[in-house]
């Protein structure tokens, strides 16, 4: 399980945000903290692999907390921003803590569990490593910024970028025979793109068992 710790000054938001987390798989909520000071402390007594941290907190700001928090030589932890600040220089203060993201508040279920879900795959992959070489950490993050992806021989652009944007907007995970109805090609065909986004780190594919062979189930994480 990924542990998570919660940090808001606002109980009710907390509490909300420690709902969204309890029901996501994979995930348990690790604690709670309303203050700066708590949220240091929480990380150093409860480990958590992930923290939501928000910005305005009322002994010291989010930001702060951020640096105190890579500064510390025993605080192995990343951090989403969950925060109501807008202002540039705060987005770029966190982009320089090395957040993973930045979730601008108010924001819904769906849009924390898209992070939560790539945070896990993330999670996963680098577990799986002993050693990354760049074609690893390039699906780490991201890819390269400007560098096209090169598509398997017998794979379009064109093709993909429709498959890409089935995966982008679907409200779940999707199989290659429902990508193959959306997109009015081939399940063998859709299973080919699908199969190359998750090759190149773009999408993550989980297995639903029934009765006979598991299918396998893809998602957006880029």
């Amino acid at each position: 399980m990924i542990r998570v710790l919660i940090v808001d000054d606002d109980f009710m938001v907390a509490k909300v945000h420690s709902g969204y987390v309890a029901k996501t798989p994979g995930y348990e909520v690790a604690g709670i903290a309303h203050t700066g000071a708590d949220a240091l402390q929480a990380v150093e007594h409860l480990r958590p692999d992930l923290v939501l941290l928000d910005i305005y907190l009322p002994d010291m700001d989010g930001v702060s907390v951020l640096r105190a928090l890579r500064a510390s030589s025993g605080a192995e932890t990343d951090v989403i921003v969950i925060s109501a600040a807008t202002d540039v220089e705060t987005v770029r203060a966190a982009m320089r803590g090395g957040v993973l993201h930045y979730l601008i508040k108010p924001f819904t279920y769906a849009a924390l569990y898209d992070q939560l879900k790539h945070f896990a795959v993330l999670h996963e992959r680098l577990a799986a490593l002993s050693e990354a070489g760049q074609s690893d950490v390039d699906q780490v993050f991201g890819g390269r910024p400007g560098g096209a992806t090169q598509l398997p021989k017998g794979l379009s652009g064109e093709t993909a970028s429709v498959v890409e944007r089935v995966l982008r907007t679907s409200t779940e995970d999707i199989s290659a025979a429902g990508c193959a109805a959306c997109t009015d090609i081939s399940r063998v065909s859709a299973r080919r793109y699908l199969e190359h986004f998750v090759a190149t780190g773009q999408a993550g594919v989980r297995l639903r068992y029934g009765t006979g062979r598991p299918e396998r189930r893809y998602y957006w994480v880029s």
